[in-house]
């Protein structure tokens, strides 16, 4: 079978490696003669699984003990009730504040909105020009300057990349610096792990498996044990995080196998030399294809170069017409999933820590190829 090269945004493709590893263990893990898919989540087994997973994470992380690590049910969507339903008592107010950059934290904060008092402080919804260019709405950051913070609130929700709108956020404040009395939340669906990150700046950070961690129905919770107990009456004990951090992430049956396969993706990262060694490879890739569409007329990446993401790159071609044959002779040469999101449209390369180099130049091969043909 020939080589298929996956670029959807999720779920993303997984490291050879570790597909490898899946399969051999898939009848018998650790030659144990039982399938994980079967084991229970209260045997001595899945311990060893949980506690191996954790233990990478924070060493890939350099985690402190004063945060709690929560394997929990459910992806980002849910994540976007959780959150609030966690956090919003911090504070008699209820309230909280949001920098709507794109699509998934403009979802975030209408969902938040049924929970408590939820504002926007920071948004890039206009067209903003800088340097003698103009860029379309949500595809600029706000600059921290302009956040108008409330001087208390529950939290601060950030999503740290906007996969649909192809902008990254990597200054993330340290919220003390602004006499403010809050805690950072940061959505980081779609980066965490893709390169080192401030976890002592914020009080929860999040993000779903079925992209840099493995595979769909997995949601990794990191929250400071402080900010346990703040929950709601309306949270489900299933996804408190007080019952799950206080329980080892086993309140209920959690996502075995999404928990054992997300432990062999930190392996695999610790084996290719940890973040700063896979930071360094994302960037590389990135580059290769936004320089590609810089040097030609026929791409276009309208994102402020800036906050342009390492891992979605959403382009257009010059001519919309050709989009369809753009996406069938793209799935005909083994490139699939590279169609936008339907409420963009245009292209999107997801180019997440499984994807490898050799992919991404064989990407661009086939666009200036496309490009010599329909140019």
């Amino acid at each position: 079978m020939s080589q298929i090269w996956n670029f959807s945004s999720g779920p993303a493709t997984l490291p050879r490696m570790v597909l490898e590893k899946i399969s051999s263990e898939l009848m018998s893990w650790d030659n144990k003669g039982i399938s994980v898919l079967e084991m229970s989540h209260r045997s001595n087994y899945f311990a060893d699984i949980c506690y191996e997973a954790e233990k990478d994470l924070r060493d890939l992380l350099n985690l402190s003990s004063d945060y709690a690590v929560i394997f929990s049910h459910a992806g980002g969507h849910a994540a976007n009730s959780f959150i609030p339903m966690n956090l919003i008592e911090r504070t008699s107010k209820r309230n909280a504040d949001f920098i709507v950059s794109g699509h998934w934290s403009d979802v975030s904060f209408r969902e938040s909105k049924k929970y408590g008092n939820v504002r926007v402080i920071a948004d890039n919804n206009s067209l903003y020009s800088k340097n003698g260019n103009l860029y379309n709405p949500r595809r600029w950051m706000p600059s921290l300057e302009t956040w108008d913070f409330s001087k208390v609130s529950s939290y601060v929700y950030l999503c740290s990349n906007e996969t649909i709108d192809g902008i990254e956020f990597c200054e993330w404040p340290n919220l003390l610096d602004y006499s403010v009395d809050s805690e950072l939340v940061v959505d980081a669906s779609s980066n965490l792990l893709t390169r080192p990150m401030f976890i002592e700046k914020v009080g929860i950070i999040f993000a779903c498996a079925q992209k840099n961690l493995g595979i769909a129905g997995l949601t990794l919770v990191i929250i400071k044990k402080d900010l346990l107990g703040f929950y709601s009456s309306i949270c489900p004990s299933s996804f408190n995080y007080t019952n799950l951090a206080k329980t080892n992430s086993l309140y209920s049956t959690p996502p075995i196998f999404a928990i054992y396969v997300a432990g062999l993706m930190f392996k695999w990262l610790k084996f290719k030399g940890g973040l700063q060694s896979v930071a360094e490879e994302n960037y590389q890739k990135s580059e290769t294809i936004y320089n590609y569409i810089d040097s030609t007329d026929f791409y276009n990446n309208n994102v402020e170069t800036s906050v342009r993401s390492k891992v979605n790159i959403p382009f257009v071609l010059h001519d919309a017409c050709l989009n369809d044959i753009f996406l069938s002779e793209a799935e005909e040469s083994g490139f699939i999933n590279l169609n936008g999101h339907r409420s963009v449209g245009g292209m999107r390369a997801s180019i997440y820590n499984s994807m490898p180099m050799s992919a991404v130049q064989s990407l661009i091969n086939y666009m200036r190829e496309f490009e010599r043909v329909y140019g």
